[in-house]
């Protein structure tokens, strides 16, 4: 059986977010196209689904480190932010759009919160479990575009030395 831990981050995490366009309770707000997804960005996203690759990974990190809360991965979405002339500082990521994606995610039933024990935060939930091993099982069963280009090297020819090569006469010209 394949899991996520055997594939491609980067190709799980694109697949994913594909089928999570399907959803109609994942949608990106209205304001999405204009926000950075932290304070130490300087632009917002250029993909115009980054919504929805970050809810892919979202569910992924939700699935790996479960139960967790908005705090834990705001530190997981952070970076850098250049203060120019002083050192750089570690700031976190938006919490407004985890907050907004974990809560569009279990709309849909793919996460749940866990609300005893001592863990609190979300949990990734059994539907929300088998989307994730599916696209892992398509994602190692289709062909990358990398391995039609690999192609195995046929092996070098042996020249045989006990071959004699013909040996062209040059005839003086005029003869």
């Amino acid at each position: 059986m394949v899991t996520i831990y055997d594939v491609d981050v980067n190709k799980l995490i694109d697949s994913l977010a594909l089928k999570l366009k399907e959803y109609e309770q994942i949608a990106p707000p209205d304001w999405a196209k204009y926000v950075k997804t932290g304070n130490f960005k300087i632009r917002p996203p250029e993909d115009t689904d980054w919504w929805y690759k970050r809810s892919a990974a979202i569910l992924r990190s939700v699935f790996i480190l479960g139960p967790i809360g908005v705090s834990k991965l705001r530190r997981k979405y952070g970076g850098k932010k250049d203060r120019g002339c002083q050192p750089s500082i570690f700031r976190r990521g938006s919490g407004n759009i985890i907050r907004k994606v974990l809560f569009q995610l279990g709309e849909a039933g793919l996460v749940e919160k866990v609300d005893k024990g001592k863990n609190l935060g979300r949990k990734i939930s059994p539907k929300g479990l088998s989307l994730l091993d599916n696209t892992a099982k398509e994602v190692v069963s289709r062909p990358s575009k990398t391995d039609k280009l690999e192609r195995p090297s046929k092996p070098a020819e042996k020249k045989d030395d006990t071959e004699k090569k013909e040996i062209k006469k040059e005839t003086p010209k005029g003869e």
